[in-house]
């Protein structure tokens, strides 16, 4: 965990992907996508069935390391709107166990329309001491916000190897975090696409072994 202070609140960022706040004692994630195997497996292209399970554990994991009381999930937590209805038994035990045991919120995403979600409220965005929760970043909303859509990923290349991570994307009030789905891609943080989406001065954020390390991203 890697103390970040945004819009006048402070947080940690996390390694797995995730953001702590921890005077809400509330865990932000985004860009889940879960039973996006099942998703794949129902056009022919089949996957190992694992991805909705190893991404609950992970929160499980999360939410016992932090003591965490609240959860918002900022959108596309299903990979689509059939999503929650193909959840395995054991998966749905654990979404089940979880949003019964924390305060969890599911933000809307442009994958998951979630009329029918496992637990927990749906809200279309939320706003909390001032920063706006949404799913993908609203350019012409000037107030401080936090998101995710993205799934932005910092690419170099190091002592001969090409190296990729999923990273937070930081500009002037404005926060994205990385997908934190056990099965998603990601997209270049230095595409121009999140440039423009974020404005600049922009940077990459990744947490390592305590600290964090920042970097530039052309506008």
């Amino acid at each position: 965990m890697v103390p970040f202070s945004f819009a006048g609140e402070d947080f940690l960022i996390m390694g797995q992907g995730a953001l702590f706040w921890p005077a809400r004692k509330a865990l932000l994630i985004a860009d889940l996508h879960l039973e996006k195997a099942s998703f794949f497996a129902r056009f022919g292209q089949m996957l190992p069935p694992y991805d909705s399970n190893a991404t609950l554990a992970a929160i499980e994991a999360l939410v016992d390391e932090t003591g965490a009381r609240e959860l918002w999930c900022l959108g596309d937590s299903f990979h689509d709107g059939e999503g929650p209805f193909r959840l395995d038994e054991q998966a749905r035990r654990r979404l089940l166990t979880l949003t019964a045991r924390l305060d969890w919120t599911w933000i809307t995403g442009n994958h998951d329309p979630l009329t029918a979600a496992p637990g927990g409220r749906v809200l279309d965005e939320a706003c909390l001491h001032g920063i706006c929760l949404r799913h993908e970043t609203l350019g012409s909303d000037r107030r401080p916000e936090i998101s995710g859509h993205w799934h932005p990923k910092l690419r170099m290349r190091v002592r001969g190897q090409n190296l990729s991570r999923r990273c937070f994307v930081h500009a002037p009030g404005r926060l994205i975090l990385p997908a934190f789905g056990a099965f998603t891609g990601g997209m270049r943080a230095d595409d121009p696409a999140i440039t423009r989406a974020v404005g600049t001065p922009a940077e990459a954020l990744v947490p390592a072994n305590g600290r964090l390390l920042r970097f530039p991203l052309a506008g």
